[in-house]
């Protein structure tokens, strides 16, 4: 074979001249190649070495480009594995790039663990917390156990997703850390502070399931450990109360938490509504339209570190009276004045409601400021002990029937069309079933919740935190506060495609549960009432993603009894192994302090849920005895980016396509759906074209083995007819669900929660 030059290689300083010649090129190429013989790699190498040699002047960042853009150019569901090859040549000039960075020989891949920690932490990217806490020697111990091999479980969207936005930069934007480094520094900060005799033995276990992708950690874990900035929690939810001081109060903090990263959940159902009375003075209300403007203010000026705008979720209850100002906040008509386009909103929706609109039946509307001076209680704080039946219904009806209560009538059928209608214009309003949470809130004994987070999978106790007094003493002023239940959310991802798989569950969550506990004593919360509410629970949020993946590596059709019965087994022994690994914790460390009188503590947590097998009989005898450590423990996130990255289908839903393009800033990269095959092709069903009774039915399954809820996403046709949605959504409250997530219509263009997707 004839060798020839390429006329001018130049270094990519674009002035240093290199001799580069094209026999180089194929053995470079020929080795990418190699474990890929199924693709025409022969043609892949000539196409690039034909473009080539066209050129006058080329870097070598640019021959690198052209071998990614082939590479990408032959991505399709008949050979899905161009995916990886690309991953390796990407992979191979991070791998450089890093080597240049840090001095260190190009031969290489991975340099110095200690001297990268060392640099990250002068220069401030880094905090000093893991060179003050292990030695050098530790460091040395760990960076053996790096494998770079396991960077080539990474596809070409998920090493991109992770390098762009994850990987340890200097303050030039110049690569340094590389991704078994990120995901050894987690485990280091995660396992800092457990006991030195068997600490580094719990930094290997951790690395061992972040580097094979059996798992993922949150967006801001899997971002800020380690670093100077940022804290490490998914995302938080505040309850206003009805005074100017709390919602003022409720705006500073959530801009605190906002420009650290968080997505912000805010129950406004206490604040009186539109036309009620301040003092005494009638009809001079504004209602809750002001506040959620100064919430949308908030969200577009506070941005996350810089990266994005934040994102806050506002949730109010469906008989509130601003309820029709509420549910049109968000379409592209109407009043301006009344339009906040950058929440999100959700309604918190009792039974009885569902049961008018099925009845066509009247529902009635109050203001909450009223029924609190009139009736003598607040109707937000009661709900429906059992099916059919409970304290809310009866609240509700002494409501409607007392004369000095102003109250406003309406077909309750009329009430869900709005919702109907904003759902297929905008994705929202997010659906919370008020009554079914708080029945199976395993701490009813301490609270109440009112509302979800920003991605609807979060159920955890919640109130107002008010000013008792204010006064001034050395010439300081002293604010007493009594603080509420400020919710925060920890979350944690299993790999269902890749764990489930490689059978190693059982060795994954005690580890995952251990990390995540870890996460509530190591974040630093710039809002004090939410760090003194993630002590009193522990709360954290162990979920999946990888499903629809996991059912074509099983040979499971989605619309399928099957896929039902595997969805109920799978999270029962996902349930099982996660109370138990919280269990063995509070053996070790102690229960959460609100576990007294909780329902782990008395046993209805099992018995609510029929779990009665021996096996379960024995775990619950266990948890009485010694509690667990976590008082909130499942949940289900949407996931969407980690998913990304660790190459599997987002959370539980089915895939959008087996083929698409992943739009970024200034590229699209051609993503074929996880472990696409002849044997695959058929089982991934576009979310578009399933009936979704399988899989309301699946989730139906699911939910009663999640303590807390799960992002569930309605996938519908533009053209769907009212009655067909409203039968979905009606569906899904009698099958129990405790949320719904985003209604995605074909025409709708929805964003992703970034704080949840663990």
């Amino acid at each position: 074979m004839q060798v020839k030059s390429i006329p001018a290689i130049l270094s990519d300083d674009g002035v240093h001249q290199e001799d580069f010649s094209e026999q180089h090129l194929r053995e470079y190429l020929e080795d990418v190649l190699k474990g890929f013989e199924d693709l025409d790699g022969h043609a892949f190498i000539e196409k690039i070495v034909q473009s080539l040699e066209t050129k006058d002047h080329i870097t070598k960042q640019q021959i690198t480009n052209e071998i990614l853009l082939r590479g990408l150019e032959n991505i399709s569901p008949d050979e899905p594995d161009w995916t990886y090859v690309c991953a390796k040549v990407y992979m191979d000039q991070l791998y450089k790039e890093a080597a240049a960075n840090r001095g260190y020989s190009k031969e290489l891949k991975y340099g110095s663990f200690y001297e990268l920690t060392q640099h990250l932490t002068e220069i401030n990217i880094y905090s000093d917390l893991l060179l003050s806490q292990y030695t050098k020697e530790d460091f040395e111990e760990l960076e053996a156990v790096i494998e770079p091999k396991r960077d080539r479980l990474f596809t070409y969207i998920g090493i991109r997703t992770l390098a762009d936005r994850y990987l340890a930069k200097d303050h030039e934007g110049q690569i340094f850390e590389l991704p078994q480094e990120r995901f050894l520094t987690i485990a280091m900060t995660l396992m800092v502070n457990e006991p030195k005799n068997q600490r580094l033995a719990l930094v290997k276990e951790a690395y061992w399931a972040l580097s094979h992708l059996y798992m993922t950690v949150a967006t801001p874990t899997l971002s800020n450990a380690g670093k100077a900035h940022g804290q490490l929690s998914s995302c938080f939810i505040d309850t206003v109360d009805d005074s100017l001081q709390s919602i003022y109060d409720s705006n500073t903090d959530i801009a605190n938490l906002s420009k650290n990263g968080g997505g912000i959940g805010v129950y406004l159902g206490k604040i009186r509504s539109h036309g009620s009375s301040i003092k005494g003075f009638k009809g001079i209300s504004s209602g809750v339209m002001p506040w959620m403007k100064q919430l949308n203010n908030t969200a577009v000026s506070v941005d996350q570190l810089g990266q994005r705008q934040g994102a806050i979720a506002v949730y109010l209850d469906i008989w509130h009276k601003d309820i029709h100002k509420f549910l049109d906040a968000k379409l592209n008509n109407g009043d301006e004045r009344q339009r906040t386009h950058d929440l999100f909103t959700g309604v918190s929706i009792p039974d009885l409601f569902m049961e008018k609109v099925e009845a066509r039946e009247s529902w009635y509307l109050f203001d909450p400021h009223e029924v609190r001076q009139v009736m003598g209680y607040n109707l937000e704080d009661f709900y429906d002990e059992e099916d059919g039946q409970g304290s809310f219904r009866e609240k509700y009806e002494e409501c409607v029937n007392h004369p000095d209560l102003s109250k406003e009538e309406v077909p309750a059928i009329e009430i869900m069309k709005r919702i109907m209608v904003s759902q297929l214009e905008t994705g929202t309003p997010f659906m919370f079933y008020r009554d079914e949470v708080n029945r199976k809130n395993p701490n009813s004994h301490k609270g109440m919740i009112y509302s979800s987070n920003l991605c609807t999978e979060i159920t955890q106790n919640q109130s107002p935190t008010t000013v008792e007094e204010q006064h001034t003493e050395d010439g300081k002023i002293i604010v007493t506060k009594n603080p509420g239940d400020f919710v925060v959310c920890n979350l944690s991802s299993i790999n269902l495609g890749r764990a489930v798989t490689a059978d190693v569950l059982e060795r994954l969550i005690p580890i995952q549960v251990r990390m995540l506990d870890n996460v509530i004593d190591l974040n630093d919360i710039p809002v004090l009432q939410a760090q003194m509410t993630n002590q009193k629970y522990r709360a954290v949020g162990l979920g999946t993603f990888g499903y629809h993946h996991l059912l074509a590596l099983k040979g499971i059709r989605w619309e399928s009894e099957e896929a039902v019965e595997f969805a109920d087994q799978l999270y029962e022994q996902i349930a099982y192994l996660t109370i138990q690994a919280s269990k063995d914790l509070a053996k070790e460390k102690g229960a959460y302090p609100y576990f007294e009188g909780s329902k782990w503590s008395n046993g209805r947590y099992f018995e609510d849920r029929g779990y009665d097998s021996p096996e379960w009989d024995e775990l619950k005898q266990e948890v009485q005895q010694h509690g667990v450590r976590n008082g909130y423990l499942m949940a289900v996130a949407p996931n969407s980016s980690t998913s990304l990255i660790a190459g599997s289908t987002a959370s539980i839903d089915p895939i959008f396509k087996k083929f698409y393009s992943e739009e970024k800033k200034n590229y699209k990269i051609p993503v074929t759906a996880p472990d696409l095959s002849p044997k695959t092709f058929w089982l991934y069903k576009s979310a578009y074209e399933i009936d979704h009774t399988w899989t309301i039915e699946q989730n139906k399954a699911r939910q009663k083995h999640i303590d807390q809820s799960i992002s569930f996403n309605f996938y519908v046709k533009n053209n769907i007819k009212a009655k067909d949605l409203l039968d979905l959504h009606l569906k899904a409250w009698k099958a129990k669900f405790k949320t719904t997530y985003y209604t995605r219509s074909t025409s709708s263009d929805i964003e992703d929660c970034e704080s949840c997707a663990s």
